[in-house]
C-alpha cells in the first residue's frame, strides 16, 4: 500500500495475531510434554510438529492476503469517508459489529449536525442579504440628497457614504465566501468589461483625489466568474485609491496573462508584506488608518483561490505597490 510499507503491514498482522501464536506455542508445549511423559518416540513428535508447522506456513500467507485486501478496502473508504461511511466492510465478529454500529451512529449524528448548521448558515446569509438590500435604500436616498448641492461638505459626505456602501457590500461577500454553497457562474468574459465596471465605480474617487489613471484595454478573454473577479478588481482599486494621495494608478496586462494594478502610494512595510492577505491583518499602514478592517485583501485571496487565480503583491514603502492576478 502507498500509505503503509509492506513490512509494517506484516508487523501489524503479526502483532494482531500475537495472542493466537502464543496460544499455539503453549498448546505445542503441552503436547510435547505429554508425549515425553508417555515415552512416545521422538520421530512421532517431530512428525506431528512438522505437520503443524507446514499447516501454519500454508494458512498464514492466505490470512495475510485477506488482511492485506481488507486493509486496502478500508483505506479506499477512508479517502471518501464522508460519502462512503455506510459502505464499511461487512463485520464478522461481535466486536466488529459493535464498532461498525458505533461508526454508523456517529455518521448519522454528524450528518444531522451538518444539515442543521447548513440551515442556520443559510438563514444567516438570507438575513444579511435582506439587510444589505434594505440598507441600500436609505444610502441611495442620502446620495440623491447630497447630489442636490455641490459643496465641499457635500462631497466629503458623499465620499463617506460611498465608503459605507463598500463596507455593506463587503459584509455580504464575507458571508458568501465562507458559505459551503457557492453562487459561482463560470463563463468566458472579457477582462476589459470587468475593469471598466470597477473604474467607473471609483471614477469620482479618482477625480476627488486628482489621481491619474493609466489604463490601456487589455483585450484578453478568460474563463471566470464575473461577479467575483469584479469584486477582486474593485477591492484592489479601492486600496490603490485609498493609499495614494497623489500620483498614478496603472492597470495593465502582461504577455503572460498577468493583470497588474499598481499605484504610487505609501506602499507596504517589508515586514507586513507576507501577511497582508491574512484575515484581520492591517499592518502599519492599516493601523495608521483607523477605517481599515483587514478584510479586503483577505476576501480577495479567498475569492481568487476559488477562481483558481493566483494573487501576489510587491511593494516598497513611499514608492507604491503592485498587485498581480495570474490567470
Amino acid at each position: 500500500m502507498k500509505d503503509k510499507k509492506w513490512y509494517r503491514l506484516i508487523g501489524s498482522f503479526i502483532w494482531e495475531k500475537c495472542f493466537s501464536i502464543v496460544v499455539f506455542v503453549i498448546f505445542a508445549g503441552i503436547f510435547a510434554m505429554i508425549f515425553s511423559l508417555y515415552n512416545l518416540e521422538v520421530e512421532a513428535v517431530i512428525y506431528a510438529s512438522a505437520l503443524c508447522i507446514a499447516l501454519v506456513i500454508v494458512i498464514l500467507p492466505v490470512r495475510f492476503a485477506v488482511y492485506y485486501r481488507e486493509h486496502g478496502k478500508r483505506q479506499r473508504i477512508l479517502k471518501n469517508i464522508e460519502l462512503d461511511y455506510n459502505k464499511l466492510p461487512e463485520p464478522f465478529t461481535l466486536s466488529e459489529k459493535d464498532y461498525s454500529a458505533m461508526v454508523k451512529a456517529l455518521g448519522d449524528i454528524n450528518i444531522a449536525h451538518l444539515t442543521e448548521n447548513k440551515a442556520k448558515e443559510q438563514d444567516s446569509i438570507d438575513y444579511y442579504t435582506i439587510w444589505v438590500h434594505q440598507i441600500k435604500t436609505p444610502i441611495s436616498v442620502m446620495q440623491m440628497i447630497l447630489q442636490g448641492e455641490d459643496t465641499e461638505e457635500h462631497r466629503e459626505l458623499a465620499a463617506e457614504l460611498f465608503r459605507i456602501e463598500q463596507y455593506v457590500g463587503m459584509v455580504l461577500s464575507y458571508l458568501r465566501l465562507g458559505s459551503s454553497s457557492t453562487d459561482f457562474v463560470f463563463k468566458e468574459y472579457e477582462i476589459d468589461s470587468i475593469i471598466k465596471q470597477a473604474v467607473h465605480k471609483y471614477a469620482l474617487s479618482f477625480i476627488r483625489k486628482r489621481i491619474k489613471l493609466v489604463y490601456k484595454p487589455v483585450k484578453v478573454t478568460v474563463v471566470t466568474d464575473e461577479k467575483w473577479l469584479l469584486f477582486i478588481v474593485e477591492q484592489l482599486l479601492s486600496n490603490a485609491v485609498k493609499y495614494t494621495n497623489s500620483g498614478i494608478i496603472t492597470i495593465e496586462m502582461t504577455d503572460e496573462k498577468v493583470l497588474k494594478i499598481s499605484d504610487t502610494g505609501i506602499g507596504i512595510a517589508p515586514e507586513d508584506l507576507p501577511r497582508i492577505f491574512e484575515k484581520g491583518f492591517t499592518g502599519y499602514n492599516g493601523r495608521s488608518d483607523k477605517k481599515s478592517t483587514g478584510l479586503g485583501l483577505y476576501l480577495c485571496k479567498e475569492a481568487a483561490h476559488k477562481l483558481s487565480v493566483e494573487i501576489t503583491a510587491q511593494s516598497e514603502p513611499k514608492k507604491g505597490s503592485v498587485f498581480m492576478l495570474r490567470f
